[in-house]
């Protein structure tokens, strides 16, 4: 008999990270949430562990900015979920946040107000955290040994990755820069890391959703948003997991819109073949660095 699925999920207490979880439970996996609002999580494991027999929902408190409470996170969703992890979903984020401050934050003449540090916490939280939860993910599949992903296919992963991105990682708003950068570095870590890591029998693709009502943004937004048919369900997000978890694909990103629908975006044409050229020579020349 196949032992369950496993997965490890950041910021699995609300949002699409916990209906991610409760897509997978449903399946028969057992999942590891982490979270930084413990809380929240324990009370999400709890409710779910009384009513199941067949499936376990573990938690744990993250600071996804830091890589030591990270690194002991992921190594206790390892202990709980016997050593193995197949899944791991980094999806813990926050929406835009104030990174300057504005000439009426500060009295005086402008030459004389001190210049001030950035913050930058929706980098750190957005991709760095991201990054560091695909660098644990990335290490223990390389430890572990590719098994057949499914009964009926042949396919086998050492284990697979899904991000959450965004369309403010196609498209450009200008009064989400911070939140518009992390997410094009996600898109673009999709698509050239994830179509790296098939030769180490590892996938990683993205979904980018919409919006989607979560705690991200106010009840205000997203009751206008829904009153014009604007709002993505959930239920097309997770349908786009359900493809990245169930599939070979990897390299691949997913945009989920207000029709429920997802589809995969294509990647942007090259200028001209001595563009291409010079990308496949990148590829050469940087390779042995992975």
């Amino acid at each position: 008999m196949d032992l369950p699925k496993t997965a490890y999920i950041t910021g699995g207490a609300s949002g699409i990270a916990r209906a991610l979880t409760t897509l997978l439970l449903s399946r028969g996996w057992h999942v590891f949430i982490s979270d930084r609002n413990k809380d929240l999580a324990k009370q999400f494991a709890d409710d779910h562990n009384a009513t199941s027999k067949t499936t376990a929902l573990h938690y744990a408190e993250c600071d996804t900015t830091s890589w030591d409470s990270q690194l002991s996170t992921f190594q206790a969703a390892l202990k709980a979920l016997g050593g193995r992890i197949d899944f791991v979903a980094p999806i813990a984020g926050i929406g835009e946040r104030k990174w300057l401050p504005s000439p009426a934050d500060s009295a005086g003449p402008a030459q004389d107000r001190a210049f001030v540090k950035p913050d930058l916490s929706v980098v750190d939280i957005d991709l760095t955290g991201v990054l560091y939860t695909i660098a644990l993910a990335v290490q223990q599949f390389q430890r572990q040994e590719p098994v057949a992903w499914a009964a009926t296919s042949q396919e086998k992963f050492r284990g697979k990755i899904g991000l959450v991105a965004s369309v403010c990682g196609f498209y450009c708003v200008p009064s989400l820069p911070i939140y518009t950068a992390a997410k094009h570095a996600l898109i673009g870590l999709t698509r050239s890391y994830g179509k790296l890591l098939p030769e180490q029998h590892i996938a990683l693709s993205a979904v980018a959703p919409n919006v989607v009502r979560t705690g991200i943004s106010s009840d205000a937004f997203y009751s206008q948003l829904e009153e014009q048919g604007l709002l993505t369900p959930m239920e097309g997000v997770m349908d786009a997991f359900n493809e990245i978890v169930d599939t070979s694909t990897s390299g691949e990103v997913f945009e989920c819109g207000p029709n429920g629908k997802w589809v995969k975006r294509p990647e942007a044409e090259y200028l001209d073949a001595k563009s291409r050229k010079c990308c496949e020579l990148l590829l050469d020349r940087a390779r042995s660095l992975h």
